[in-house]
């Protein structure tokens, strides 16, 4: 076994780090999509809105819904980075196994990639003057989807060597 890499260890931590926050992040929205149902023009004043319209509540439950929805895809993203490096630390990162876990995390990051698309769908369709959803698209993403499948192909063809 390889010396234990101090650059290994602090990426396992703030990994496991990212994995709580995940989930934290999956109970706030949770709360949020309940406050929205329970009060949802109250929940929005706290937000700084004024007076929002019925579409505008709807698209900020359905931007919750993503929200929760995209937890597990992150989970997934997380969690097998987290596996291959402790494969890494391990002395042993060209396995089969790391191959199928970065195709595992494109295809995910495909999925939140998408969920991206979605809800920028829904803050174009629902904003209005006075109520503004900000969005942006960036191309990082997409580019990392296809590092990622990429990267699955170089592991398994390293695998068999």
């Amino acid at each position: 076994m390889p010396p234990e890499s101090p650059v290994l260890q602090l990426f396992q931590r703030v990994l496991r780090l990212l994995v709580w926050l995940n989930l934290l992040f999956a109970v706030a929205v949770v709360a949020a999509f309940g406050a929205l149902l329970v009060a949802p023009e109250r929940f929005m004043a706290l937000l700084g809105s004024r007076d929002p319209s019925v579409a505008l509540i709807a698209g900020m439950r359905l931007l919750a819904v993503i929200g929760v929805a995209s937890v597990p895809l992150a989970h997934i993203v997380l969690t097998r980075l987290l596996a291959i490096v402790a494969t890494v630390r391990d002395g042993d990162p060209f396995v089969a196994e790391n191959a199928a876990r970065l195709r595992r995390m494109a295809w995910a990051l495909l999925g939140l990639e998408a969920m991206h698309l979605v809800a920028i769908a829904v803050a174009v369709r629902v904003s209005d003057a006075s109520n503004k959803l900000d969005w942006s698209f960036s191309f990082t993403g997409w580019l990392a989807v296809l590092l990622l499948f990429v990267l699955a192909e170089v592991f398994a063809h390293g695998s068999r060597l």
